[in-house]
């Protein structure tokens, strides 16, 4: 599969993500190719302020892995990593972060800090790839719109 084919998975998590209550992101773990896992952003349902898209998968794929070293996965995120997602990617040592929405695109409501991470990552000891994949920003702006719609309606 193609980094478009990984970030279209992960924007459909984003819906599910909506559905279920929670923040519109979604994430993937991908490792040598392979799935190995997947996360919602639904800290708000489990009180729990970590619990990101990005961190959940990979706390999944490090569970699976009996392994907290995911060196040389890929994160696939619906959104631009906020910094403790970022952070965590760099310490499980991922090689490459993928998104469709850039922080610049949303609301200050998405995110704490006017931190960049093109910049915090240039002076880490290991760079991690980033790629924003623009292309995709308009399908997963949908998911942003109809959770935004949804939680209006509260």
């Amino acid at each position: 599969m193609t980094d478009k084919e990984y970030l279209e998975k992960a924007i459909d998590l984003s819906k599910e993500s909506v559905e279920v209550g929670g923040f519109p992101v979604g994430a993937l773990v991908v490792l040598g190719g392979k799935i190995v896992a997947d996360g919602l952003s639904n800290g708000k349902q489990l009180h729990d302020a970590t619990s990101h898209a990005e961190t959940e998968a990979l706390r999944k794929a490090s569970k699976k892995l009996s392994s907290r070293d995911l060196n040389g996965a890929i994160v696939y995120s619906s959104m631009e990593p906020c910094l403790m997602c970022f952070s965590a990617c760099y310490w499980a040592k991922v090689k490459k972060v993928v998104y469709a929405i850039g922080k610049e695109s949303l609301p200050k409501i998405h995110y704490e800090g006017l931190h960049n991470l093109e910049e915090i990552n240039k002076v880490n000891n290991r760079q991690i790839e980033i790629v924003h994949l623009k292309e995709l920003e308009a399908k997963a702006f949908e998911v942003i719109n109809e959770w935004r719609t949804k939680i209006s309606k509260k």
